[in-house]
Parts: structure tokens; sequence; C-alpha cells
């Protein structure tokens, strides 16, 4: 097949990425990573040996352990540009959106807002929180069908909002908010800005010192090709103290850490983000989660965002010249996740789950996700197995 757009300018050796850390990639299209991301070679490893280890467990020290949670804050505060007391360790972004809500200091009438056609996650913490007198307020959508983030900065001007609840990108869209602008809005009115990462983090650069953000929920299954049961929470190092968990976590108190005198029940509420933490944490997911956080590291996350947009290119090309509607943005508000109109390819899932890409349909959109080891030349396989589904 001539190729339908210029080759991307490699940033790393994918093909080595490949061969390495995901090896399997050479008998199928993988590209579903807004759903969940496979484990690096690094990552598997690590997991199946602490496994062995987990059924003789004699090896698995205390320090051992620990250590683990301790690289595991380090290194996803490294992700975001945060500080490691700023990380507390979590097994998913429900977790913490959850704490988010019950935390905050919200009154009765006080108002959260968040967007229609969020997912899920980011919006029944807020409904559940009723009880509180806490009303959930959903933003409706632009004509055009995106999150109107201009109505999001008009209605923070109401001294009743006290919370934006946001998705850093959408799940079903891949539209990427302006968290620069709407944090600034949110800094200036005193409104609690809390953030769902999962959709961003792994393959969109991102650091908290340049965009301020309150409290950030990151499950990291997903672009963080990391297991299932690992994630973590952000807490702005000046909100930590004044937030207390409705959880009581065993070790959320001061010494806690020395295990021969744990009926010492006098220790204070941790000053750091472990206090939000609910223990016993999976240590295993854990371990896996840091080696993936350590490739990424690797590669860098700028350079994975700038190859995921050039070996996107082909399909958004091509959806132009073929008049499928692009149910993703375009520009300044794109991610990694392409959505094209399922209505408008009525065999094309078919043709893709045929012929072994896997991929998935996600509210009326047949939604692609490539990460850091596709290829452009697997993008360009997709254009041919929906150009072909078209002409059947």
């Amino acid at each position: 097949m001539t190729s339908i757009t210029a080759p991307a300018r490699v940033p790393y050796d994918v093909s080595a990425l490949r061969e390495t850390e995901f090896p399997w990639a050479r008998h199928i299209i993988y590209l579903n990573h807004a759903s969940t991301g496979p484990l690096p070679e690094r990552s598997r490893k690590a997991i199946e040996a602490c496994t062995r280890e987990r059924a003789s467990p004699v090896t698995l020290t205390d320090d051992r352990l620990m250590g683990i949670l301790s690289d595991g804050r380090a290194k996803a505060a490294r992700l975001i540009g945060a500080e490691a007391d700023e990380i507390a360790l979590t097994t998913n972004t429900s977790f913490g959106l959850n704490l988010a809500a019950r935390m905050l200091p919200l009154a009765p009438g006080d108002v959260a807002l968040v967007s229609d056609q969020d997912f899920p996650a980011n919006v029944f913490p807020w409904r559940r929180i009723a009880d509180r007198g806490v009303r959930l307020e959903f933003i409706p959508r632009t004509p055009a069908g995106w999150p109107d983030e201009a109505r999001m900065r008009e209605r923070m001007q109401d001294p009743r909002v006290r919370v934006l609840a946001v998705s850093q990108v959408e799940f079903h869209t891949g539209y990427r908010m302006d968290l620069d602008g709407l944090g600034a809005v949110a800094r200036a009115t005193g409104t609690f800005l809390v953030v769902d990462a999962i959709q961003a983090l792994g393959h969109l650069a991102f650091d908290v010192r340049d965009t301020p953000v309150d409290i950030l929920a990151c499950g990291a299954q997903k672009w963080l090709l990391s297991p299932w049961g690992s994630g973590f929470m952000y807490v702005r190092r000046g909100l930590i103290e004044q937030l207390e968990s409705p959880l009581a976590g065993w070790n959320a108190y001061e010494g806690t850490e020395n295990f021969s005198t744990l009926v010492d029940y006098s220790g204070r509420l941790r000053t750091d983000a472990r206090r939000f933490e609910l223990w016993t944490l999976p240590y295993q997911d854990l371990l896996g989660m840091n080696l993936a956080l350590d490739l990424l590291h690797e590669l860098g996350i700028d350079r994975i965002e700038a190859h995921v947009a050039a070996i996107g290119r082909p399909v958004r090309e091509w959806a132009h010249r073929a008049g499928v509607r692009l149910k993703s943005p375009e520009g300044d508000r794109d991610s990694g996740i392409i959505s094209l109109s399922a209505a408008d390819l009525p065999g094309g899932i078919a043709a893709l789950r045929g012929a072994g890409v896997a991929t998935c349909v996600r509210e009326g959109g047949i939604r692609l996700a490539p990460h850091c080891y596709n290829t452009i030349g697997e993008m360009e396989r997709v254009v041919e197995l929906l150009q072909s589904s078209m002409s059947r």
C-alpha cells in the first residue's frame, strides 16, 4: 500500500521497543489502550517473580514491600511534576474521586459541576453527596457536541459553585480539556478543580507545576500500561492537612510504620498524602506499575505524545477524504483517542476485529487508541480495512 502520509519521524526506536517489551504485537494490532493497556515485559516478569515469592513469602520482608510503595509514590510524582508527599497510592480512579467528593469542605447549597456525557466514575461520586445538600449540575455540551468550557468558566463565577470535576481527556471523543484556562478561573474564584486523568496520563505530558489542580485521580491500567488494581491520587500540598478521609486506613497515622508498636494508637494523621491511603495495598500490582512508569519515563511522555499524534494522522486524513465523521476534535483539543462514527461505518468494527485489530465502540464511535509501540503501518492497515468495509 502506498503511504497515505509522510512517514512519522520516529522519536525513539519503536522496533526495539516492540521486540523487547511488546513481542506479541507482531501478531495483533492492539488499539484499545483507552480501555486496558498491555503490560510491558519488564512488568509482567517482575509480577510473576513476585507472585512466585508470594507462594513462599519468606523473602518478602516488610522493608521490601514498603520500598515498592515508596517507589510508587516517587514515580507517580515524577510523572506529573509533583512531590512524593503529595501522592497517595490507590487501586483505581474511582477511589480518588470518591475521596475528593467526601473530603472537600462542601456545605448544603454548594454546587459541583461536571460535563454532560462524562464517564460515570466522575459523575456518581458527586451525585452521592446530595446527602450533604450538595447539588450536582451538568454542563450541557456545545452545539458542536463538545464539552462547554466557556459555560464552565461562566458558572464558576457563581459563589455557590465550589467544585469543577472534569476528565482531562474525554473517554469517548478524546476531547482534551483546557486545564490551564479552567484552572486559572478555578483559582481566581476559589473553586476546587478535581481531575480524572486516566485517559491522559501516559500519552500526554502534564505537570502540576505548570497547571495547578487541587486533586487528581488516575488508575494506571490504561495508558500507564500497568496492572488492574494500581493507581494513585495527587492532592495539592497546601490542601493535604485541610482534608480528612472518611475512611481510616491503619497506616494513615504517624507511628504505624514501626510494626513493633502497632497498638500504640496515639499517632496523629500523617501530614502527607499517605493519610488518604487505605491499606493493605496490592504490592505486586504496584510493582508492575513502577516498572511501567520507568518505561514511559525512559521513552519520554512528550516523545510518546508526538509519536501517537503522528501515527494517528493517516486515519484522520482518510476520514476526511472518505466522508466519515470524526467524533474526535482536531487541533489543540485532540488526544491519542480517535473516534469514528460507527453509523458511517456499519461494517467497520466487524472488519477490524475480523482482521485481528483490537478496538471497541463507545457512545456511537469506533474508538481507536494507539500508544507508544504502535506504528504508522498499523494505522494504515486500519484505513485499508475500514475502506474495504465501506465498499462491501
